[in-house]
């Protein structure tokens, strides 16, 4: 009984389908909670393109379609795995200058949301999208032409 209790709570699952289940949530989860970012900005655009960040010195507006880039567009391509690692570069970036510079004199607290998000993209960076995504899908089409 102890044996089969320990192998449950200490061993990896064998399955590749779980590990993939696990990634599509991840993506949903955390993509759509960036997402909301995105529609949040996008929602108050008229009023806050003067007011926004400017902090590697592309101007105000700039800078704020390319974190709306990174919050709409690429959020959409992560949750769906379609050009999954080309899209987390813009959302790795964001959150680095979002960490690194906008925050960088912040309490931690202020800096807790990024630091999470520059996490969870970097881990899902380095694993993949998994199999239940659009580039997993083309890669398995792609493996059978073979």
């Amino acid at each position: 009984m102890y044996k089969k209790l320990l192998k449950s709570l200490f061993s990896e699952p064998d399955s590749s389908s779980a590990k993939s289940l696990v990634l599509l949530l991840a993506r949903i989860i955390f993509g759509a909670l960036f997402l909301a970012h995105g529609i949040t900005k996008m929602h108050i655009y008229s009023e806050i393109p003067e007011l926004f960040p400017n902090p590697i010195g592309l101007g105000s507006t700039l800078s704020l379609w390319l974190v709306l880039f990174a919050e709409i567009l690429c959020s959409l391509g992560f949750i769906l795995g379609i050009l999954f690692r080309l899209c987390l570069i813009p959302m790795i970036f964001t959150m680095c200058i979002a960490l690194f510079v906008i925050h960088a004199g912040d309490p931690f607290a202020a800096k807790e949301l990024s630091l999470m998000y520059l996490t969870i993209f970097a881990l899902m960076y380095i694993t993949g999208p998994g199999r239940y995504s659009i580039d997993g899908i083309l890669k398995s089409i792609y493996s059978s032409l073979q």
